[in-house]
């Protein structure tokens, strides 16, 4: 598998790679350049895969919904999203810790599938950490509601509470899937703990 390596040569080649027409062929690159777009992704409001499809299984259904990505560590194949701490899909997580994320990209023409393990942070002292940057910017508002998410409501509200019910979600990565739309021809790679192989679209 390869090491996705932001300082490496072969990354900058991959980054260079970034909004041009050409095509990158190593399957090496492919997926220094996927991990390369992720972090972007959690930083670039207007990024595809700045939004991404959670799905879960709560033991009678599937579940699925979009999540913000907040946080990228190649080097631990780490993704983080953040919650409400409230929402019925910690306690299903919790309960059953494997997902998948889906994105779409426009602007690449490539889509990204990553079956990750789902684990909910508990380290007080860096949720405390993540909140005191988080507090200042309007997305806090995400978790000061008085209200649960999923609470029935009988208008709606935008009632504030004044206590956060801030959470981290992290996905460790176990497999990449990745798909290029292209006029020329569609490619598919999968890259996990066997390394990377192209595989029919």
């Amino acid at each position: 598998m390869a090491s996705p390596e932001p300082g490496d040569a072969a990354a900058s080649r991959a980054g260079a790679l970034h909004g041009s027409p050409a095509r990158i062929e190593s399957l090496g690159l492919i997926e220094i350049a996927c991990w390369q777009e992720l972090q972007r992704a959690a930083t670039e409001r207007g990024h595809g895969w700045r939004a991404l499809t959670l799905a879960t299984w709560d033991g009678a259904w599937a579940q699925a919904r979009t999540v913000t990505l907040r946080e990228v560590d190649p080097k631990a194949r780490e993704l983080v999203v953040y919650a409400d701490d409230r929402s019925p899909k910690l306690a299903q997580l919790r309960r059953h810790p494997q997902g998948t994320l889906l994105a779409w990209c426009p602007a690449l023409s490539w889509q990204v599938r990553a079956r990750v393990r789902l684990s909910v942070e508990d380290d007080p002292e860096l949720l405390r950490s993540r909140w005191s940057v988080l507090r200042f910017r309007p997305q806090a508002q995400d978790y000061l509601s008085p209200l649960a998410p999923g609470d029935v409501l009988a208008e709606p509200s935008s009632q504030r509470g004044s206590r956060e019910h801030f959470a981290m979600v992290r996905a460790q990565v176990v497999a990449l899937d990745w798909l290029e739309l292209h006029a020329d021809g569609h490619r598919r790679a999968l890259f996990d703990a066997q390394g990377g192989r192209w595989i029919q679209p």
